[in-house]
């Protein structure tokens, strides 16, 4: 019995990586369960598989040989022939094995399944050069109505956006919903996992699905954070997250170190999270300024907006809304997930050095604050 692989890699193109593919047919293996031969296809059965990677900016023609390396493995809701099929997520490695330099997956190391992520991808459904719904001559009118709309006129693409949905359903991928956009045309949905490579894994798979599908539709998908100049919302990659601790014991002060430390961190996140995004962080359409730090309860003008159901009792996530739509997963979590390291030991050494010392808890926060204020400035 034949079974198809699809392998799925991110190429080493710069300033953000495209999703590439091809497809390997394998004889399925079969497996013992319950005292019976089946057939069926596990990480392990996937092989290491060679790639030119001179043609996908990866080597240099003399030299051209990259590998691609299994690490999470996806039945294939797009599949239309006989045969089953999976979609096989792999790393780029160098010939000797170690990890290619653009190999960001790698960066992450190992798996801390206490830290959720939640993404809100969104994007641009293009048709001949326009966002679809646009007019061929002009724009249509002003957005306000298209957010969640409803009717002929008020959204385009809904057949294209529920039918991915479901196939990222049927991939395993916890997909939690999905919506029209402020724009016409430009549409979210939100990904949602435990763990930084779970999280960051079936981002890129459901953006994979969602550009094979826009091959049958004729529709190209557009990541790009500012897709229409002018008084039009761009689109991001706002990036929910939480840890053990948020959720569960929290406080004011806790999360106030890791604002802290975020905003002294700004330009090295800014750096992840995708490039154009000066022309999207602009201080309007919902967004702050790219130079500019700020947090705020249910604010969707600030980086960092605190929901309303946090600020209560101050446990719970979250919202990064700084990533742009073009976004990198691998970098975002990796950076997130540093800086709440960060925060958390400077908040140790700091409660270590200063716990002994007599004085009032209000000059207390304002030594332990002083040091983060430094590393800013």
């Amino acid at each position: 019995m034949k079974v198809k692989l699809e392998y799925i890699w991110l190429d080493g193109y710069y300033p953000e990586p495209n999703l590439r593919s091809k497809v390997k047919v394998v004889d399925a293996p079969t497996h013992e369960v319950n005292g019976k031969r089946v057939h069926g296809v596990g990480l392990d059965d996937c092989p290491e598989w060679g790639f030119d990677g001179s043609s996908t900016m990866q080597a240099e023609g003399g030299f051209s040989d990259c590998l691609l390396n299994p690490v999470r493995l996806y039945p294939n809701p797009l599949n239309k022939g006989m045969l089953d099929s999976y979609l096989v997520l792999c790393e780029v490695l160098n010939p000797d094995g170690s990890p290619h330099e653009t190999n960001t997956r790698h960066l992450i190391g190992e798996e801390e399944e206490g830290l959720w992520f939640g993404f809100e991808q969104e994007y641009t459904i293009m048709k001949e050069g326009k966002p679809l719904g646009f007019p061929i001559n002009g724009f249509p009118e002003p957005q306000g109505k298209y957010y969640c709309g409803v009717g002929n006129g008020q959204v385009h693409g809904r057949e294209f956006v529920e039918q991915h949905m479901e196939n990222c359903i049927m991939a395993g991928i916890d997909i939690t919903g999905t919506n029209a956009e402020v724009m016409l045309g430009q549409w979210e949905y939100q990904v949602f996992s435990m763990g930084k490579l779970k999280a960051s894994d079936d981002l890129w798979i459901s953006r994979y699905m969602l550009n094979q599908m826009s091959e049958d539709y004729g529709f190209k998908i557009d990541l790009h954070p500012k897709p229409v100049s002018g008084d039009w919302n761009g689109s991001g990659l706002h990036c929910n997250f939480s840890n053990d601790r948020m959720r569960n014991e929290g406080g004011k002060k806790y999360f106030d170190a890791i604002f802290k430390t975020f905003e002294s961190r700004h330009l090295e996140h800014i750096k992840c999270y995708g490039s154009s995004n000066e022309m999207r962080l602009t201080g309007l359409h919902e967004t702050q300024s790219i130079d500019m730090f700020s947090w705020g309860i249910s604010d969707r003008g600030a980086s960092i907006r605190v929901p309303l159901s946090t600020s209560k009792d101050w446990t719970g996530y979250v919202e990064d809304r700084r990533p742009a739509s073009n976004a990198d997963p691998y970098r975002i979590t990796y950076i997130i997930a540093e800086s709440i390291t960060q925060a958390e030991e400077l908040e140790k050494t700091l409660h270590n050095m200063y716990s002994k010392v007599d004085v009032s808890d209000e000059v207390k926060e304002m030594i332990m604050t002083e040091p983060i204020q430094r590393e800013q400035e």
